[in-house]
């Protein structure tokens, strides 16, 4: 953004210091080229008043020769050519006794009014002695275009300085603006990113930036304060639900322990179906906690060393899967590591692995591989049970939604919410020759 701020302002600030300087500059070139034209024709006109005495009038050549004289130190070149065009007198300078000073002085005295060129560094100007119609002679003058270019050039260098001035100025003041829009975006952004990634005591700072940038960071504490107050809220409410539940559901497991100690027949099956109900009930109640804890998760990613964790949780779950006469194994491979909410990858593979050990008969094997492809690290817990249809494939990741679940059906939708909320995907396939098989795609650390 502070760039597009800063080109934007100095593409238009150029535009127009070339829409204003440019055209003074070529202004003020022309009224000096004009000026300089001016000032050489009125001194050719004094030399031509004193020849036309001289010519028509037959007066003394003295004041002819003291005006060329006068021009020659001042540096100019002078020449006063006759009716016929023939050289009546001039400076010691050759300047004004060329070619095109002759070409100049037959020109005036054919009643024209010819523009001087420039002629090996000096302007040339011709003036009729006498009428314009009939003169008696020429004056031809050549003068150095020295000072002339030297104007020009200060012009030019004068408005390219103030041009440069001008962006440089507005260089300073883009950054400077760019800045003061850019910088709390910037910030307020950085906390944003914090905010959602789990630390709801951010705000963001309302004394930078201009009036609406302050209002919208005034605008995001305020949600965030709310946002905070409800996430509280919301964690005071499952701890609360979490010890009100549990404790009635111990004391009755308890009593239904007693009752069931000398209870016989009828009545001590009964209160076994009791018991197991009671268990479940428990199982879900814990099961809901669960998932109520991992929609409200907002983690910090840390680096997660994929391959130990999976090691650990596999050396975990052997002893219960042996128990069971189930393979558990988690071959070599790549030992990636991850970006992960503390302890959110456990999680996963105890869910994962206790579906997995649950499914799959004695006899069968569970296996938790590894690849890193793509920029993600994907885990992948294979079985060779009786894997699941379509239809629960589909609602698998929703509480409650696959019917044929054994347990609570909740143990999927935990591990989907734990790594959507870290970045990443899951996905359910079939194992070839049979089972299921959960594919986890996990982002990679930044190195």
């Amino acid at each position: 953004m502070s760039r597009r701020i800063t080109w934007a302002l100095l593409v238009l600030t150029s535009v127009l210091l070339v829409l204003a300087v440019v055209p003074l500059g070529v202004s003020l070139t022309a009224r000096e080229r004009v000026a300089f034209r001016d000032n050489q024709r009125a001194a050719t006109r004094v030399i031509a008043a004193a020849a036309e005495e001289h010519l028509s009038d037959h007066k003394s050549a003295a004041a002819v020769r003291g005006e060329l004289a006068a021009a020659a130190r001042s540096g100019d070149c002078a020449a006063v050519y006759d009716a016929a065009g023939h050289l009546v007198a001039s400076t010691l300078c050759t300047a004004a006794r060329g070619e095109d000073a002759q070409e100049l002085v037959t020109r005036v005295l054919a009643g024209q009014e010819p523009e001087g060129p420039e002629d090996e560094g000096r302007l040339l100007t011709a003036e009729p002695a006498g009428e314009i119609r009939q003169p008696a002679g020429a004056v031809v003058l050549a003068r150095s275009a020295t000072p002339l270019h030297a104007r020009v050039t200060a012009i030019w260098g004068w408005s390219a300085a103030i041009g440069v001035a001008g962006l440089a100025a507005s260089v300073l003041l883009s950054i400077r603006l760019a800045r003061w829009v850019s910088r709390p975006l910037s910030t307020l952004d950085s906390t944003a990113r914090r905010l959602g990634e789990g630390a709801l005591d951010e705000r963001a700072d309302v004394g930078d930036g201009p009036p609406e940038v302050r209002r919208l960071a005034a605008t995001f504490n305020t949600m965030a304060a709310r946002t905070e107050a409800l996430v509280h809220g919301h964690r005071a409410v499952i701890a609360d639900v979490s010890h009100q539940l549990r404790t009635p559901l111990t004391a009755l497991r308890l009593r239904l322990d007693v009752l069931s100690a000398g209870a016989e027949g009828d009545t001590a099956a009964e209160l076994a179906a009791a018991q197991q109900e009671v268990a479940r009930l428990s199982r879900l109640v814990d099961g809901l906690l669960a998932v109520a804890r991992a929609e409200q998760a907002t983690p910090r990613p840390d680096a997660v060393r994929v391959r130990e964790v999976v090691a650990e949780r596999v050396a975990a779950w052997s002893p219960v899967a042996e128990e069971r006469d189930i393979r558990l194994t988690a071959p070599e491979g790549p030992a990636p590591t991850a970006a992960l909410g503390a302890g959110h990858l456990e999680q996963i593979l105890d869910n994962l692995i206790a579906n997995a050990v649950e499914a799959v008969p004695g006899g069968g094997s569970v296996t938790v591989g590894l690849r890193t492809a793509r920029g993600s690290c994907s885990v992948r817990v294979i079985d060779d049970g009786p894997g699941m249809s379509d239809e629960a494939k589909a609602v698998a990741f929703r509480r409650f939604g696959n019917t044929e679940a054994r347990g609570t059906g909740l143990g999927l939708a935990i591990v989907h919410r734990l790594v959507t909320v870290n970045g990443g995907t899951a996905r359910l396939e079939d194992t070839p020759g049979g089972g299921l098989t959960v594919v986890l795609d996990l982002p990679l650390w930044p190195e």
